[in-house]
């Protein structure tokens, strides 16, 4: 990969790879700045072919599926490429990416296509007839779990500061789509993940934070010292703040290895008493010891634990890195408290869905890895355990060690269930386990009916699968939406046999 600017997209001929929102708006960018654009995808379904015609109506070319040859459009190199701009999922050693590096040519994200064209938003509103600014900087979150609450808790603290924001990378909006249009932004709370990260050479953000590392998404990454390598990219040539994770160090050492601005500090948080240059928690507050006069001996208080939305202790980990960051743009104390009291989480993040004979059910479907769900587990107590699904290469030995006190019992769905019982057995065999040999998607029904029976008046059925759910549904939401309505299933039930 490699970093050469760019100094006009006239006539340049420019390959994206991959026909998903982030491809379709990086492909219409550039083309709309007067690149010559061909998108390559292997998809030759009924919705790419539709996607494919509404971008060729645009001047802009396709290419699907398997071609003449019998090779596949996304494994070519376009004759005469000069820039391959990749979607975020695209593994590094693909084909296409192969034949780039024989090539010589460039390969990077839709993130760093949008870092590039910073300036170019700005001149288009200003030939608007809007005032001549600088672009909005950027405050950058990355982690293994939590970057989508961190991030869009930022945007509400920057919003309660009266800032013009939004939440993207990502989330949201493409980020292309953002630093393009008509809206004028102060600043923009951006979500990484450690693929758009491994693509955007350029990227110098204001400010960023790294709120865990642990082992996910090594399939493509390789190894966990790539995932971990691509993750530290956020920190390169910080200006003012990079915040790290005084729990786990491996985040603070990434900082050490930083190639920053002079002048940017590293400012931890923690769930304990803060330090000097960090922020933490005491007596139930949330207190700032890095953004103060004198921080060797003064505080500011920024918000009470009962602001946070839930008050899980992963998520009140999450506001105090948000606030840091927001902190380290000037962001006051007020806002902090303002935006935190405001702020609602997304479904399927530790939601609660209903309380039947005494027990309470709680989603938590985006616990997609181990690190997530043992963060969810530590919670609850007692809990009875929903997981499963495919493990993307993980282990489960460390998360049912440190879970196993807390454990009523456990259900287990889905195709690499066995690797959690196993572990379970191992670890916790005086924990009763229930495991459904069925992967079809009714066997959520199933699961919650048998988590019923375990649970005791006073526990928590918790859904925290630990593993990704396409081997029986579409996505993490669809598999909280079985969740949710297998839990009011059995609700109407209980209020039946009750009546």
């Amino acid at each position: 990969m490699g970093s050469r600017q760019v100094t006009s997209w006239q006539d340049k001929n420019i390959t994206v790879a991959g026909l998903g929102v982030s491809g379709i708006s990086a492909a219409r960018a550039l083309a709309g700045l007067g690149a010559s654009v061909t998108v390559v995808d292997n998809g030759d379904g009924d919705a790419h072919r539709a996607r494919a015609a509404e971008l060729a109506a645009e001047g802009i070319t396709v290419r699907l599926g398997r071609l003449a040859d019998g090779g596949h459009a996304g494994e070519v190199l376009p004759e005469g490429t000069e820039l391959v701009v990749t979607s975020p999922g695209w593994k590094p050693d693909s084909p296409l990416f192969e034949a780039a590096a024989k090539a010589d040519v460039d390969v990077v994200g839709d993130v760093e296509i949008a870092w590039l064209l910073r300036e170019t938003g700005q001149e288009r509103r200003a030939a608007a007839g809007g005032p001549r600014r600088d672009p909005a900087p950027w405050l950058a979150v990355t982690g293994t779990n939590g970057k989508t609450t961190t991030t869009q808790m930022l945007a509400s603290i920057l919003k309660a500061a009266g800032l013009r924001t939004a939440a993207v990378g990502n989330i949201g909006t493409p980020i292309i789509d953002v630093v393009l249009g008509e809206q004028e932004y102060d600043v923009l709370a951006v979500e990484l993940s450690s693929y758009q990260l491994h693509w955007a050479p350029s990227l110098r953000v204001h400010s960023a934070a790294v709120l865990n590392l642990a082992p996910d998404h090594l399939d493509w990454h390789g190894s966990m010292q790539a995932y971990a390598a691509d993750k530290g990219r956020i920190y390169e040539g910080n200006t003012v703040a990079c915040v790290y994770n005084v729990a786990d160090p491996a985040t603070e050492n990434l900082v050490m290895e930083a190639d920053v601005e002079e002048g940017c500090r590293a400012i931890g948080f923690t769930l304990g008493a803060p330090g000097p240059s960090m922020l933490g928690v005491v007596d139930g507050i949330l207190v700032d010891r890095a953004f103060v006069e004198n921080r060797q001996k003064n505080a500011q208080e920024l918000a009470e634990v009962a602001d946070v939305n839930p008050p899980a202790p992963h998520n009140i980990a999450n506001a105090l890195a948000a606030a840091a960051l927001a902190r380290a743009f000037g962001v006051e104390a007020r806002a902090v408290r303002d935006g935190l009291r405001d702020f609602r989480p997304d479904a399927h993040r530790v939601a609660y869905v209903d309380e039947v004979a005494s027990v309470t059910y709680i989603d938590d479907s985006k616990a997609t890895n181990t690190h997530a769900a043992e963060a969810s587990l530590a919670a609850f107590e007692p809990v009875v355990w929903i997981a499963g699904g495919l493990a993307k290469g993980a282990t489960f030995d460390e998360l049912v060690q440190n879970a196993a006190k807390r454990l009523r019992g456990a259900v287990l769905i889905g195709a690499d269930r066995a690797l959690i019982a196993d572990a379970l057995a191992r670890h916790a065999p005086e924990v009763p386990v229930v495991d459904l040999d069925r992967t079809d998607t009714g066997a959520m029904l199933a699961a919650v009916r048998e988590a019923a029976a375990l649970a005791e008046p006073g526990d928590t059925v918790l859904l925290a699968p630990a593993c990704a759910s396409m081997d029986m549904f579409a996505n993490y939401n669809k598999r909280g939406d079985a969740f949710a309505d297998a839990v009011r299933e059995l609700a109407a039930e209980n209020a039946a046999d009750t009546a």
